[in-house]
């Protein structure tokens, strides 16, 4: 033990933190999941594990990323002596010294996703010099561009918008010890202003990683999925506080870093942010879920259920799960979460129960009641996951819901009842409603409201929050063709000129001072503030291909295509129509790119949508009949029921 956590200091730079016992996890789990980051060779009556080193002179290159200051300024020198640095010269780990286990324990332990590595690390070195020479190639292409004052910057034999978006997808890939695992956020070669978006978003590449699955690209995002499992409850700090174990990171970088004992020669580590280095330093609580859902997909899309199998991937969902459905004082059954913790990253009045993490919460759930195997002490943690679905789905139809009946019964709500059979349970004041509201609020149509705390309805319209209740089940047959119904009455205030509003309506003036703290980045009509989102399309389009409405999608599409082209993919438009590019955003924004192509894929192939889609359950179905149909407003019932 004492030379696996030897290894792994040399990998990550930090021992990776024991787990907890918490929900049944066993003694067994602690040793498994601790030799995750090493590779397991079968050999008849042994395994050997070997630390996750890359082999020699194997060079880590970020697509075109490596030229990202071409254009603004810098030499070409400069970007030659860049993709130097970015050259690793990691040692081949040693095939004899590994870690032995017993046969008799009957686990299973690791592979690496990249097998093909090791037989394949003799060409590696010629395969990427010439990358390499064709990527200065390109550089020369882009210099001349630039010296005549063109705005293109990508070959010229693009025929199609789908082209495009596949070359600059591919450019943005990430590589670690010579194989994809990822996308960085945005690669913008005229910006100079990197910030974080030259990292792998667990968030952002979710488009991207369902873009290359449906074009039979299968091994980046297993490699993907692998890696940041890797990452998964590093010991990683706030002001000394740690956060649970089984948290998945924000983000992650490829850094180069220099072996101990040797500064010449250098390993290839993978840089997880956990949120203590993000603006708010604020944990995501989205990244496990969408690892989930992500992981679920890759088993539909490629068939190989081998993955999800793995004792090390097992580990992970129950690790997320016991995270996610550890007992705390919230009475809810919704995730309780603070601002900043989703897609929108920055204060907006979220914290609470936002619709959008119910919804992946949801989704994360029954996919990983799919594909969880069953083992010793499962149990408890089995019933805590099926008394929460269908808590969850009674607490968000019953609850978060509302139409125009809805909203004139809110109207006539009378407040401080005591009992178990009030009608107004949160104590909300009728004097919440907004006058925009009344006004907006059509006669066929409703939506799930964005929020729901003690004498407080948040009656904004969250579109991913909505869009992923309809692809999850979460919102009933009739709710989600009632959500499209809104959208389509309200297309000019949630599509406009591009589509898609990430929230409607904005938040403005001593509102907007007061939620945001005066934002200047959320200002009304901007960014999270009611901006328009290019990678919202994607999740529109599983949402009406699951509801047999694809043309409302095609719509959308259609709309987008006018313009994100030639407005070079930006991360999001501003203004109540979508009339101008993002004060802010950034250009040849990944999530943009791979959302449009998703959105284009899945509306040629609707079949394909099933492996993000889940249908009603009928077990959680029959479950929330009887909690209604006995009483809509129930008296306080049975403690739990379980499936």
């Amino acid at each position: 033990m004492a030379t696996s956590e030897g290894v792994l200091k040399v990998l990550s730079g930090a021992a990776p933190r024991l787990l907890s016992s918490d929900l049944g996890s066993s003694n067994s789990d602690l040793a498994l999941y601790s030799k995750c980051h090493f590779k397991s060779v079968k050999n008849k009556g042994s395994r050997y594990f070997k630390s996750l080193k890359c082999s020699s002179m194997i060079r880590c290159h970020i697509g075109s990323y490596n030229y990202r200051r071409l254009v603004g300024g810098f030499d070409r020198n400069a970007a030659i002596n860049r993709l130097r640095l970015l050259g690793c010269k990691c040692q081949q780990a040693d095939h004899g010294s590994g870690v032995g286990m017993d046969e008799g324990n009957g686990a299973r332990f690791v592979d690496n996703a990249n097998e093909s590595n090791l037989s394949g690390s003799m060409n590696s070195q010629k395969k990427l010099e010439f990358e390499d020479s064709e990527r200065l190639k390109r550089e020369k292409e882009m210099l001349a561009s630039a010296g005549t004052g063109t705005t293109t910057f990508y070959k010229s034999g693009i025929d199609s918008i789908e082209d495009e978006a596949w070359s600059l997808l591919r450019d943005s890939m990430v590589y670690y010890c010579g194989s994809p695992i990822g996308t960085i956020a945005a690669n913008d070669p005229t910006d100079s202003g990197v910030l974080n978006y030259d990292q792998v978003f667990i968030r952002d590449f979710i488009p991207s990683g369902i873009a290359l699955l449906l074009k039979g690209e299968y091994d980046i995002v297993k490699n993907f999925i692998l890696h940041t499992l890797q990452l998964q409850s590093w010991e990683k700090t706030m002001d000394c506080h740690s956060p649970g174990q089984g948290l998945m990171p924000a983000s992650f970088k490829v850094r180069s870093a220099p072996l101990d004992g040797d500064d010449s020669a250098t390993v290839e580590v993978l840089d997880p942010d956990f949120g203590e280095a993000a603006i708010g330093r604020v944990a995501p609580v989205d990244s496990g879920l969408w690892w989930i859902i992500l992981l679920r997909a890759y088993g539909k899309c490629s068939g190989d259920l081998s993955l999800q199998d793995r004792i090390d991937v097992q580990t992970g969902i129950r690790m997320i799960l016991r995270l996610c459905l550890a007992d705390g004082f919230d009475m809810f059954p919704t995730l309780l979460v603070t601002d900043g913790s989703c897609m929108i990253d920055r204060r907006m009045g979220i914290h609470g129960h936002p619709l959008e993490i119910q919804s992946l919460f949801f989704s994360a759930l029954l996919s990983a009641r799919e594909m969880l195997t069953p083992e010793d002490g499962s149990d408890e943690l089995t019933r805590a996951l099926n008394n929460r679905l269908i808590a969850l789905s009674f607490h968000i139809r019953e609850y978060y819901w509302i139409d125009l009946v809805k909203v004139n019964e809110i109207y006539r709500y009378k407040t401080e009842e005591y009992s178990f059979d009030a009608v107004n349970k949160f104590n909300i004041y009728p004097d919440q409603i907004s006058p925009w509201l009344v006004e907006w609020m059509p006669h066929k149509g409703g939506y799930l409201i964005g929020n729901l705390q003690p004498a407080h309805m948040d009656f904004r319209f969250f579109s991913l929050g909505n869009f992923w209740a309809i692809v999850s089940g979460l919102a009933t047959t009739n709710q989600s063709h009632a959500i499209l119904d809104l959208i389509e009455a309200k297309w000019a205030d949630l599509v406009a000129e591009m589509p898609f509003k990430i929230c409607y309506p904005a938040l403005e003036g001593r509102e907007w001072q007061i939620i945001t703290g005066c934002d200047p980045k959320n200002t009304p009509w901007s960014y999270h503030n009611a901006g328009s989102w290019p990678t919202l399309l994607w999740q529109l389009t599983v949402a009406c291909i699951k509801m047999n409405r694809p043309e409302i999608a095609a719509k959308a599409v259609a709309v987008a295509e006018k313009r994100i082209s030639s407005d070079k993919w930006p991360e999001y438009y501003d203004t109540k129509k979508a009339r101008f590019i993002g004060k802010q955003a950034r250009l040849f924004q990944t999530w943009s790119i791979a959302g449009f192509l998703v959105a284009k894929l899945l509306l040629a192939d609707p079949n394909a949508a099933k492996m993000l889609t889940t249908e009603e359950d009928s077990e959680l179905f029959n479950a929330f009949s009887s909690l209604v149909c006995g009483n809509p407003r129930r008296k306080r019932g049975p403690k739990t029921y379980i499936v």
